[in-house]
Formats: C-alpha cells, structure tokens, sequence
C-alpha cells in the first residue's frame, strides 16, 4: 500500500521538484526502509519501514520511465524505458539468489539480513543519481530555462539539433496550453487514461505479482521442498531476466502491439496448462516448465511493453501526472493481489486461480487488437496530436 502512496502522489514532486531530484529522494527512502526492516523490533514498526519502501517504489514507478522517456529519442525510447523494467527484473533475480544464500545464515534471523542488504545497492544509487541530468522537457516547461535544456540535448542527439529540438518542445507546449489549460483527467485526455488503465488493470490480472510473490509458496504446493522451492524460485528470477533482455531488444524493432500479441499468447497457453497441471497432479517439473514459460511470455510482453508505453501516450505537459494514474491503477491491483495471495492459497485449489487469469489474459489479448495503438518510432510531440485529437 506504500507503493500504491507512493505513484499515486509521485506525479507531484516530478513536477515541481523535477524528475531528477524524485528520484534522488526516492534512493534515500529505499535506504531508510533497507536499515529500518532489518532492525525493526515489533511488527508495527517493521510494517511502517516497509511502508516507506514501497512509498519510493510506487514514485518510482512514475519518476524513472517519466525521466528516461524524456531523455530518448524517438528511435531508442522504447529500449531506454524497458532497462527500467530490466533492473526491477535484474533486482528481483538478485533478491531470489540472496535470499537463498542467507537462508540459514544466522537462523531465527535470517529475514533481518535479506531486508538489510537492500540498503547497499540503494547508497549506491544515491551517489550515482547525482550524476545524470535533468530532464529537458522539465526544464523547458516548468523551469523555462533553454540554456540548461539545449546542454542536455546536445548530448541526447549529438547531431547539433538541439536548437531546433528546443524550437519543438515550446511549440509542442504551447499548443497543448493554448488548446486545453485543464488538468490531466480533462476530456481531451480520455484515450490516453483509457489506455493507461488497461494495460495497468491487465498487468496484474495476468497473476504476474501473485507468482512472483509468493513463488516459494507455490512451488512448495507444486511439490518442491522448502529449500528446494527457493533454489527454484532463482530459476523463475533468472528467465525473467533472459526474456526481459530479449523484449528491450524487439521494443524498437517489432514494436509495443507485437510484443503484447506474442506475450499475450504466451501467457493463456502457459497458464491453462498450469491450470491443468495442478488440476490432473502432473509432477512438479512438468508445472515448472509451464511456470517459466508465463514468465517469459510477461518478460517478452507486459514487462516489456508497460512502462515504456505509458511514459509514451500522455503530453509532455501531463505526462508526469498520467504516470502516475498508471502506475497508481498498477499498484492498486499489486496491492490487492498482494492482499488476497494468502486466502487465494488457502481457499482454493490452485488450477481455479490460474485459470481465473487465463480468462482475462484472453481479454487482454482483444485489448490488443481492438484498442491498442502503436507508439513506435514516433516523438512524444506527434503522438500527443494522435491521441488528443489536437493539432
């Protein structure tokens, strides 16, 4: 429910303070909830610490794609945003294998240490934020200083046409001004929430959260043992890892729809046959392969796609704050997911909720069709004219 705070209200500091200094200040968040889990002394305080963590995720979640979004250009947006989802992936590999190895490390402790180690990659990533720099599109909109912003882009294009990048963004911004003042959830920008909040709702009703979360609890009730099911959990972390790889590398080459029709293949035969597996008692080998195939097809897919393609169809001028509705619509459903896990396991059999998912992977996969645009290869200023309708 940190999360769910955190990019619900993350739009506001990215656009006052900046993207860059959001995302400094996120790092220090990471870094208290790091040091505050793994020494908390009761529930409450743990739970707060934990809190705090997910508040710097979920802004997070708008800050990172919002920045590196406004840092591309259009021939490389969509591989620049999907490293962002590649090191969530790559985090989520390490926190499996670290976890496995200090499983038994100091016994009735061992949690302690698997929290508190976070705080070493977080202080890195403090020192290192400092290093890049600030968003041109900010610094033209909300600061009006082009000086600052030219400097950026004559790093971004290299090409020394970053006067005329600059003659376009204030174009861009002042025909959005001149053609609607209001806010983001204004009736110019309902295609771009209605996108938004799809590809959100559907990232977490493919069960993604549910299997990653509580992946050794799963693989414990495919038939792994409890050691085993951890080691087994570093597999799951280290296809994620592969796929995700493969999906930055075609996001600019297929483009964002044939990624989502191939993951959302992947993902209704994967869980049916999960589904199946756990209804016909197949062996837990069997119920592991078709386990990692959803997770490649999430990879190659939604993993891929959903961060890149938010950051994409909102204006510069409301593009921090239409990030923030998706990833607040992402976390919400993160956090019910995350919420009924439990009772999901205890209550009924396993094949009834992955084939509950199934079903809306099918729904997902009409979305696609139907709905979907294609983002690739085309500016942020040209797709604000598409999917606004202004001009």
């Amino acid at each position: 429910w940190g999360t769910v705070a955190g990019a619900l209200l993350g739009g506001i500091p990215c656009d006052l303070f900046g993207r860059k200094k959001t995302l400094f200040w996120i790092g220090i968040l990471y870094f208290v909830s790091a040091l505050g889990s793994a020494l908390a002394t009761d529930p409450y305080l743990f739970s707060f610490f934990r809190f705090i963590g997910g508040l710097g995720g979920g802004a997070s979640s708008v800050a990172a794609p919002t920045y590196v979004s406004e840092i591309s250009s259009p021939k490389n947006r969509g591989k620049l945003v999907s490293l962002y989802q590649f090191n969530i992936v790559f985090g989520i590999l390490i926190a499996f294998l670290s976890n496995y190895l200090l499983s038994g490390f100091d016994d009735a402790n061992d949690w302690r240490w698997m929290l508190g180690v976070e705080a070493i990659p977080a202080l890195l990533y403090i020192f290192m934020i400092l290093t890049v720099p600030k968003s041109p599109r900010w610094l033209i909109a909300k600061k009006n200083d082009e000086e600052a912003a030219k400097d950026v882009l004559a790093q971004i294009y290299e090409d020394g046409s970053e006067g005329e990048k600059i003659e376009l963004l204030k174009q861009d911004l002042s025909e959005s001004t001149t053609n609607n003042s209001s806010g983001v959830f204004s009736k110019t920008y309902s295609k771009p929430l209605m996108l938004a909040f799809l590809i959100a709702f559907f990232n977490q009703l493919s069960g993604i959260n549910f299997i990653l979360y509580y992946a050794p609890e799963i693989l414990e009730l495919a038939g792994y043992a409890t050691k085993d099911s951890l080691q087994s959990s570093i597999s799951i972390g280290g296809v994620n890892l592969e796929f995700t790889l493969l999906g930055g590398f075609l996001i600019d080459r297929a483009g964002r729809r044939q990624l989502m029709y191939i993951g959302s293949v992947g993902y209704i035969i994967s869980l049916l046959m999960i589904a199946y597996s756990f209804y016909g008692e197949t062996d837990a080998f069997f119920k592991l392969v078709f386990i990692l195939m959803f997770i490649a097809s999430h990879a190659v897919g939604q993993g891929a796609v959903i961060w890149v393609f938010i950051s994409e169809i909102f204006p510069n001028r409301v593009r921090a704050f239409g990030q923030s509705f998706g990833s607040g619509t992402h976390w919400v459903f993160a956090a019910i997911v995350t919420m009924v896990g439990p009772v999901i396991i205890d209550a009924f059999e396993p094949w009834v909720s992955f084939a509950f998912f199934a079903g809306f992977m099918c729904l997902q996969l009409l979305f696609v069709i139907f709905l979907m645009p294609e983002t690739k290869g085309v500016s942020l200023e040209e797709l604000r004219r598409r999917l606004t309708g202004k001009h």
